[in-house]
């Protein structure tokens, strides 16, 4: 449906003009719930390739493709534990937030947001995906690639698939199917087994592509007659981008919301249900944007979200918030996304403060607990500023040790301070 300019805000510091500001089941950064499965494999691991071997031929796979995937192939079992891993901390969103939306996070998406302009001017002219939305999944799901070579993060794609395929007796259809996209995606020599790591699930590259959306949504926007989301980052973002107006109805120029006000006497009873209601309708209620700007005369359906309760951020999301959360359906996920995009593109944190919530910790301080996380003897896997599941343990072991409750894994204020003090 057409949308002219009166369909939401045109004012206000978020960004609400239309017009370019310039996941899904990807299974990236937590997309795929980890199974709560147990090795269950009808049979050996060697009779089962070769009995998979006849699905594969089905598929247009050659033998001698095949031969070079499975032969030496060891199934990397350590997957059947990863849903204890996965579910290791538990966030309060201004937690996820502060560790997502970070000053690493913005500083390195601002220096991409000008290294890969061009390109970015190239993806919004060609899907019209704004490219603060990019830089936010970018960003999300590996750093801006700073965690494709890391063995931490990344295993080789087909030993972790086919022990899934192989022995996960109650998702096996699903990871057959992905196996043998795997498969076709070598065949067609836009990979090599070699070159295809990933997360524990199969999602790879920049935005962590599961197999089957680099076979269906990817896109060879370099124009070197293959799609990867490896390498350079030209076919990650663009096929993501791709993803998101085919899969997820991304619409062109428009927002994916803004922070609102809400008047005192608020029935917040009307908020984080499933209908929506125009932008008009709010307004009749006395929601204005976080600047007061009336909302009446905008009829775009939006829904009301209070994602730290009452008193914290209240947020009017349009139809593009549900296209960037069809890459990954977490909500917190979403905004994480977004927000991201939003400050890498200079838009300040939102007004309203978080309930129990505190600011975020500057990269200085975050390397400052790293390090001395370190020379008390816990391992954060680096002193890098990022914060990863190595510092988060790290961080829970010393809140254990120093008795700070609770101990989250959260490197906040408290555990700066309390190793400062030489607790």
């Amino acid at each position: 449906m057409p949308h002219d300019d009166r369909s939401c805000p045109a004012i206000g510091r978020r960004a609400f003009t239309f017009g370019l500001a310039g996941a899904s089941f990807l299974a990236g950064a937590g997309l795929l719930a980890p199974p709560a499965f147990a090795q269950q494999a009808g049979q050996p691991f060697p009779r089962w390739v070769e009995t998979f071997r006849a699905r594969a031929r089905a598929r247009g796979i050659s033998d001698a493709t095949y031969n070079r995937v499975f032969g030496g192939l060891k199934p990397d079992t350590s997957v059947y534990a990863q849903d204890r891993n996965q579910a290791e901390f538990t966030e309060q969103t201004w937690q996820y937030l502060n560790r997502r939306v970070s000053d690493w996070r913005i500083a390195t998406g601002k220096q991409k947001a000008k290294q890969y302009s061009g390109l970015l001017d190239r993806i919004e002219q060609t899907f019209g995906v704004d490219r603060r939305v990019m830089l936010g999944y970018w960003g999300m799901e590996s750093a801006y690639g700073e965690v494709l070579d890391n063995p931490k993060h990344m295993k080789p794609v087909f030993n972790s698939l086919a022990a899934l395929a192989w022995g996960d007796a109650r998702r096996r259809k699903y990871w057959e199917t992905e196996l043998l996209n795997a498969l076709v995606i070598v065949e067609r020599g836009w990979g090599t087994p070699q070159e295809m790591t990933g997360s524990w699930a199969g999602a790879m590259g920049h935005t962590q592509w599961m197999p089957e959306v680099w076979l269906n949504m990817g896109v060879d926007f370099d124009g070197d007659g293959r799609v990867s989301p490896f390498g350079k980052p030209d076919d990650a973002l663009a096929g993501t981008a791709n993803y998101l107006v085919k899969r997820g109805k991304y619409r062109r120029g428009e927002p994916w919301g803004f922070e609102a006000k809400l008047p005192g006497n608020f029935n917040t009873d009307l908020a984080d249900n499933k209908s929506r209601r125009p932008l008009s309708q709010w307004g009749e209620l006395g929601i204005t944007t976080i600047e007061g700007q009336s909302l009446s005369g905008y009829d775009e359906p939006a829904r009301l979200w209070l994602p730290g309760g009452a008193g914290g951020p209240a947020l009017l999301l349009l139809h593009n918030f549900y296209a960037v959360r069809s890459y990954n359906p977490s909500s917190n996920y979403a905004l994480a996304v977004v927000h991201l995009g939003d400050r890498v593109m200079g838009e300040g944190p939102f007004v309203a403060s978080w309930p129990g919530g505190e600011r975020a910790l500057t990269i200085s301080e975050i390397q400052e607990i790293q390090q001395r996380l370190t020379a008390a003897g816990f391992d954060t896997g680096g002193t890098d500023g990022r914060v990863g599941a190595d510092t988060m343990r790290a961080v829970r072991a010393f809140q254990q040790k120093a008795g700070i409750d609770p101990a989250d894994g959260y490197a906040s204020l408290a555990v700066l301070s309390a190793l400062r003090q030489g607790r």
